[in-house]
């Protein structure tokens, strides 16, 4: 290997090319091997043809490893795809997963004769110093804090590295993807909106999170130079006109965030963001006046339950009224709260499911504006738990419909079964029956149809206007089931879906 590793880094296909977006984790991860040596890109959700871009990548220029971010849900099948034709056509190339999937199931991608090295959590220093001990005699990779790999077969875990809590003040390369600009997409916020991150994790340890099991309840906020240098390349470098921020929960402690909305305050670009209800609960009169003036047009509020239980459960850390009022709180302030939940919980299922269909009502006719994201709560299994949390406390018990042990796929292959997938997009779980999950269905049917989303900006209006007249009496007198008209009149104008598609 040359003193200057070269490495190629790879975002298999998870999206429509019209929904593509900024790989972020992948430029993240450029900037920081360009300091020692080089790098390049190969986004699937560009290029459709992941595996041909890569080895004709790999056939033009010498690297020295792989680098493939990874996710479970449908990225898993390409992600698969490619790392098994790069091993087949380079078969002495290291090939390193990371993100998402190889951090909470890092035994199982291990598992995989295509996967060399797996990097846990962050992998701006762990991925340069893996590739720097590639490269000296002897591949010495026992002290790379984050990084899982293989000694005669067998995994080992190197411990964890810091969350790395400093603002290294680095510029994305945003040449490497070609023209940025055919990742600006017309959103209801803008024509050309963004895609950014500008803090990263999260204080809170939700059970069913990934981000809580990447980083531990840490978050880290970055400085108010790099933020305004970051917008103000977006707004007039590229021509930027909103922001999608993805953020893990962009609302953290007040005193910290004021800086951040000022400088967002003067740039004006309308944004959406995830939050929680108790942060936006704490902002005072004259943040929220910052907030207003800023553009806010959407947050992502995890509401999860009705249950204080649950959310007790879940460690949520937020309390059912807290949603409620949000909901006001966003309606006095011209912001529309995205609300998830979680149904059908492996423990009284069918009475938390229904309950929960009937607190959504009841935040709909405090806020009528308010989105409703509805999912099937799929919690991460004790062994992708931070290991800050893992034992710490019971979990609800994971049984199937016939009381047995949910057992979780040992191989990337198992988790590209279609039932594994669902489980990941949180769309379906072992414990879920044929007449709740149909119910579910349905309501969420009768729900989009009666309250289309204003992030649908395809569907004509006139459509939008008899889907909801279509499903009113449906909604008014509760009768969900079987809406056949309802899915008779959704082939026809196919109304967009947030929990799929996003913005």
């Amino acid at each position: 290997m040359s003193s200057s590793p070269n490495t190629l880094l790879v975002n298999p296909t998870i999206t429509s090319r019209a929904s593509a977006r900024f790989p972020l984790s992948l430029l993240h991860l450029s900037a920081a091997l360009d300091r020692d040596g080089t790098s390049r890109i190969v986004d699937g959700n560009v290029d459709r043809d992941v595996v041909g871009a890569t080895l004709q990548a790999l056939e033009r220029e010498r690297f020295d490893a792989v680098g493939i971010s990874v996710m479970g849900g449908p990225q898993m099948a390409p992600s698969i795809a490619v790392s098994e034709a790069i091993r087949e056509r380079h078969p002495h190339l290291p090939i390193v997963w990371g993100g998402y999937f190889p951090t909470l199931y890092t035994d199982t991608a291990l598992s995989a004769p295509y996967v060399d090295y797996a990097i846990r959590g962050q992998g701006e220093e762990s991925l340069p110093e893996l590739l720097a001990a590639l490269g000296r005699p002897g591949r010495d990779v026992s002290r790379i804090g984050g990084l899982s790999w293989k000694r005669d077969g067998v995994a080992v875990h190197n411990p964890n590295r810091r969350f790395s809590l400093g603002d290294s003040g680095i510029v994305l390369p945003y040449d490497k993807l070609g023209d940025p600009r055919r990742y600006l997409a017309r959103t209801f916020l803008g024509r050309r909106t963004a895609a950014h991150q500008a803090a990263i994790g999260c204080r809170f340890r939700c059970t069913f999170c990934g981000v809580a099991a990447m980083f531990g309840g840490t978050t880290a906020l970055p400085t108010t130079a790099r933020l305004e240098r970051d917008l103000r390349y977006l707004k007039h470098g590229l021509g930027a006109d909103a922001i999608q921020f993805f953020d893990h929960n962009f609302f953290d402690r007040e005193a910290d965030m004021v800086p951040l909305l000022e400088i967002m305050a003067k740039l004006e670009l309308p944004w959406w963001c995830y939050a929680r209800s108790d942060a936006l609960l704490n902002l005072s009169e004259s943040t929220w006046k910052l907030v207003r003036k800023s553009r806010l047009r959407m947050a992502y509020i995890g509401a999860e339950s009705p249950s204080g239980a649950m959310l007790k459960e879940i460690r949520k850390g937020t309390r059912p009224d807290q949603t409620l009022e949000v909901a006001e709180l966003c309606r006095r302030n011209g912001v529309i709260p995205e609300l998830s939940f979680m149904v059908a919980p492996p423990v009284n299922t069918e009475e938390e499911t229904i309950h929960t269909f009937e607190f959504i009502r009841e935040l709909k006719k405090i806020n009528p504006q308010s989105e409703i994201i509805v999912y099937i709560y799929t919690p991460l299994p004790e062994s992708s738990k931070h290991e800050k949390d893992r034992g710490k406390r019971a979990s609800m018990p994971l049984l199937d419909l016939r009381g047995e042990p949910v057992e979780f796929p040992t191989s990337p292959e198992g988790w590209t079964e279609k039932r594994w997938v669902d489980y990941a997009c949180h769309a379906d779980a072992p414990w879920l029956g044929d007449d709740l999950r149909r119910h579910i269905q349905d309501f969420v049917t009768v729900l989009r149809c009666r309250f289309p989303t204003v992030q649908d900006l395809r569907s004509p209006p006139w459509a939008k206007r008899g889907l909801s007249a279509m499903a009113a009496w449906r909604y008014h007198r509760r009768r969900y089931d079987r809406p056949w008209e309802l899915n008779l009149a959704n082939r026809l104008v196919r109304l967009r879906l947030p929990q799929v598609s996003g913005l």
